[in-house]
């Protein structure tokens, strides 16, 4: 399937910005499962230093830094990116969980390598016996890997409600498992936790899902969102991913942008301002499936915190 996906954040100060340093993830990933076809970042006013450079995790991103006064900050990203429906994984024979820790945590030869910095805590993820009891519910003795992290991730989409304004980019993940209540970074949060907790590795995965309007109606312009789920390191099968958030295994409607340990290191934008004085950037996200391109009506920009949760 392809897509075009237009990413457009939009800076307003009150007051004059004397100058500011800023990290852009946005290009989307190139992997086994899908490429990035085409891929162009505008930024308004053009910075005076612009670096496109590739992290510790494979993911691309470019630093730009404004060197002269500006109060109206633009940073646009437009891509075609082709996804495949992936490789179905038979969940139920994978290794059986524990082998999996055992094995992780005993790998002195570094074949899984590429697994551990995703095994520790991290200051938005930690670990704690509360999220190893969630968990436990799940991944009973002798279940397979991959057939436990699903019915994880089914129950916290059960337990869990999607809400908005419970949350907000800085909330603990425990705070999430007590009130049970948060949206799809909390979720990705909360079951990496839970996996971490019992000495599995998993990632944070940052991108977009393909939305569909109500019958009938229109595509809007700028009415989905950036989205996050978890994708969970088998020795077997290697990375594979879920949802919690949906319910589902992602498939070609998931597009993938980043990964990283947790939400801070794939931050689709970030940066450090000097001057400027308060303000609420606006967000606008389309995924737009190919021959879909014309006919779009005008929506409304949603007005997201810089972490543009869903």
């Amino acid at each position: 399937m392809q897509y075009t996906v237009r990413h457009r954040t939009v800076y307003d100060y009150p007051d004059k910005v004397a100058e500011s340093h800023h990290l852009a993830r946005l290009r989307p990933l190139e992997d086994g499962g899908q490429r990035c076809l085409e891929h162009t970042l505008t930024i308004t006013p053009p910075p005076g230093v612009r670096e496109e450079r590739v992290d510790a995790f494979g993911n691309a991103f470019v630093f730009f830094a404004q060197q002269a006064a500006y109060d109206v900050l633009t940073v646009e990203a437009v891509s075609v990116v082709e996804t495949s429906a992936g490789v179905v994984t038979n969940l139920d024979a994978s290794p059986p969980w524990e082998e999996v820790v055992d094995l992780l945590a005993e790998d002195a030869s570094g074949r899984h390598l590429q697994a551990q910095p995703f095994r520790f805590p991290t200051i938005q993820v930690p670990v704690s016996d509360a999220l190893a009891d969630y968990a436990r519910l799940s991944f009973t003795p002798g279940c397979p890997l991959l057939a436990a992290a699903r019915d994880l991730t089914s129950r916290i989409f059960r337990d869990f409600k999607f809400d908005p304004l419970a949350t907000t980019v800085s909330t603990p993940v425990e705070q999430v498992l007590k009130q049970k209540r948060g949206v799809c970074q909390d979720f990705a949060h909360l079951a990496i936790g839970c996996l971490r907790s019992l000495g599995l590795a998993v990632r944070y995965v940052s991108g977009y899902l393909e939305t569909a309007p109500p019958p009938g109606k229109p595509r809007l312009v700028g009415a989905d969102a950036s989205h996050a789920w978890i994708s969970v390191y088998c020795p077997v099968a290697g990375w594979v991913d879920f949802d919690p958030t949906n319910n589902c295994i992602p498939g070609h409607r998931h597009l993938r942008l980043a990964r990283g340990r947790d939400y801070s290191d794939v931050s689709p934008l970030r940066g450090v301002t000097f001057g400027g004085g308060g303000q609420q950037p606006k967000v606008m996200v389309d995924v737009i499936p190919q021959g879909e391109m014309s006919g779009l009506l005008p929506g409304q920009s949603q007005s997201q915190s810089q972490s543009q949760r869903q």
